[in-house]
């Protein structure tokens, strides 16, 4: 399917100069949110996966389907303060400053096969540090996908060594 036509563009947003890829118009077609959950899972299916992964917000709406779907569980990374048992924290650099994501660290397995989600890859951070979150609880980080990828960010090269998946690249 051409995921690319269900994509709107917002130019000048959240500043100006940005071209933002809007996924929400996507999400709201349910037959084309259907075949591209579908599409990620049988991705994830062929990695072996056992639990899959997706920092907030929108690697929830791309990862707890794809869990559904499969029938394994789904593990949210969070911000500081949201998460109510204990945490494993990692901490990376944005383009204005530092930030921080958390982990139950009783919600991954040593060995346990994941698959991680998000919505779109741009530089790449905060999926280096979901994987990095996952590795310390000694996950195994079997594939990780997207529905979006800018390739001019060059978000991929962080992902060198792990099999990815992105549906839509610009």
């Amino acid at each position: 399917m051409d995921y690319k036509k269900y994509i709107m563009s917002v130019m000048d947003f959240p500043t100006t100069g940005i071209n933002f890829r809007d996924i929400t118009s996507l999400l709201e077609e349910g037959p084309v949110y259907q075949s591209a959950i579908n599409e990620l899972a049988a991705f994830a299916k062929s990695k072996n996966a056992e639990v899959v992964v997706g920092p907030e917000a929108r690697g929830f709406v791309i990862g707890g389907p794809i869990a559904y779907s499969l029938g394994i569980g789904f593990v949210p990374v969070r911000k500081p303060g949201k998460l109510p048992r204990e945490v494993e924290t990692v901490s990376y650099e944005k383009e204005y400053g530092i930030d921080t994501l958390c982990i139950h660290k009783d919600s991954i397995k040593p060995g346990q096969r994941v698959i991680i989600t998000d919505d779109l890859l741009a530089t790449g951070g905060t999926i280096e540090a979901t994987i990095n979150l996952v590795k310390q609880l000694g996950g195994v980080v079997a594939g990780v996908v997207f529905l979006i990828e800018l390739t001019g960010l060059k978000g991929s090269e962080i992902l060198k060594d792990y099999d990815v998946l992105s549906l839509i690249k610009y």
